[in-house]
């Protein structure tokens, strides 16, 4: 069974001869991708930070690893709870209250005069970003029809790469010239502006005054097309964490997330150390693969995704294709392993982190399409309950083997390996990208 529905015959009123549909829906996705873009300013400037903090605080690199993932402790506890808060309560409200904190969380680290303090900030900080992905996924569901959400997801998510992208050298900079407490506290008050954006601007789409009726019939009616009668159902946390779909999801994002968290929270030092460039142009070079990655991010997992999908290509075939063939590029990190040179090392990067980013809106579209309405945020949620275990793995376990080894080759390797898991869960466990529910039922 590839498709209950094929989603290139999905009823369109555009299509049908009438006027052409409001854009207002796309109003939404440039909102949410904006707040990526803030809440990934706010985690880079750690590892920009490490020598100052270093300084400052007199710690090492295991305890920086630490640090690195302080945040992610808060953040993994919260994914659980927060999609099923998220399901009950709304991404309007939930979204308030978490953005407020996290802008409170990053003025709270660059006023802190320990590292014990530190710690409290980037765990408040976890705590204030957790609903941002679920929360992300779930409103996509609400706004757009399916045969649109790959490109809206990866304004999103290509968002986190682009934060990298242009954050560590404009923060790094920022650091040279004032130093980290000054520019910790330049991203809290871009952190307390999107607050009040969002307050202003986000609404669901029966909420919002400002939406026409056209657009929102043209929302109401494909979304409950493309969902084949499972809009009102509800399922248990305990069943879909039951569920095999989830499972491989779970698993082949948790290792996509795994690289990305590893190349964030270390790219700059593995540059200036093991390739001996200076601290001004690692900020620099790390910015070229994460601009890749967003290009990729937007032009393969998000439009071309999408225009495939519309020319009547089968969506299975198509997203699995991307999410299989994007992380198998990921395995690009193993050549920068054993590079020696930093034009060879940030080629094998930019393949590694751009190939997982053509997966990643993929990845992020897929709560949508197979779990009810009702349980997107929850299904998120566990996806990135997976993702954040991995984020914290990834930083702690690299400072470990870089002490140990003075080398970043076995913390490449270790990547690689859990790459090859993730790509197992694609293809044995997730499968056939279709409702949960239908799927069981025709299988009974």
């Amino acid at each position: 069974m590839d498709e209950l529905l094929p989603e290139s015959s999905l009823p369109s009123l555009e299509s049908a001869g009438t006027l052409p549909i409001p854009k207002r829906r796309w109003r939404i996705a440039w909102l949410l991708g904006l707040g990526v873009l803030v809440n990934y300013f706010d985690r880079v400037n750690l590892s920009v930070s490490h020598g100052a903090l270093i300084t400052t605080f007199g710690i090492s690199d295991i305890t920086f690893g630490y640090l690195l993932g302080a945040y992610n402790w808060t953040y993994a506890l919260c994914q659980l709870p927060i999609g099923v808060v998220l399901d009950k309560f709304g991404v309007r409200r939930v979204g308030r209250i978490s953005t407020l904190l996290w802008s409170i969380a990053t003025f709270g680290a660059a006023m802190t005069p320990s590292v014990g303090g530190f710690f409290v900030a980037r765990l408040l900080l976890g705590l204030g970003e957790s609903p941002t992905f679920p929360a992300n996924a779930k409103a996509i569901g609400c706004w757009f029809p399916p045969q649109e959400r790959s490109f809206a997801t990866s304004l999103f998510d290509a968002a986190a790469k682009f934060a990298s992208a242009i954050g560590v050298p404009l923060i790094g900079i920022l650091l040279l010239h004032v130093g980290w407490r000054l520019s910790f506290m330049a991203t809290g008050l871009i952190s307390l502006f999107y607050f009040v954006l969002f307050l202003r601007m986000y609404r669901d789409p029966e909420e919002d005054a400002a939406l026409s009726a056209a657009e929102f019939e043209y929302i109401r009616a494909q979304r409950e097309s493309a969902s084949d009668g499972i809009v009102a159902q509800r399922a248990s946390l305990g069943y879909l964490l039951r569920q095999r779909k989830v499972i491989g999801l779970a698993l082949g994002f948790g290792s996509y997330n795994y690289v990305f968290y590893l190349l964030l929270a270390w790219l700059p030092s593995y540059l200036s150390e093991s390739l001996h460039i200076d601290l001004l142009h690692s900020f620099v070079y790390t910015g070229v693969p994460w601009l890749i990655a967003t290009a990729t991010d937007l032009l393969v997992g998000g439009w071309l995704v999408d225009a495939l999908i519309r020319r009547g290509w089968n969506a299975n075939r198509v997203r699995l294709t991307v999410l299989v063939g994007g992380t198998a590029l990921g395995l690009g990190i193993l050549g920068a392993g054993l590079s020696h040179s930093s034009m060879q090392a940030l080629a094998w990067i930019s393949l590694s982190i751009g190939g997982l980013a053509s997966a990643a809106p993929v990845g992020w579209s897929i709560p949508s399409l197979i779990a009810p309405r009702s349980c997107v945020g929850t299904v998120g949620g566990i996806l990135n309950l997976s993702n954040q275990i991995s984020g914290i793995a990834a930083p702690i376990v690299t400072g470990y083997l870089v002490h140990a080894q003075h080398s970043f080759t076995m913390a490449f390797a270790v990547a690689g390996a859990y790459l090859v898991l993730g790509i197992c869960g694609y293809l044995f466990l997730l499968g056939n990208i279709c409702p949960i529910a239908a799927e069981s039922a025709a299988l009974a």
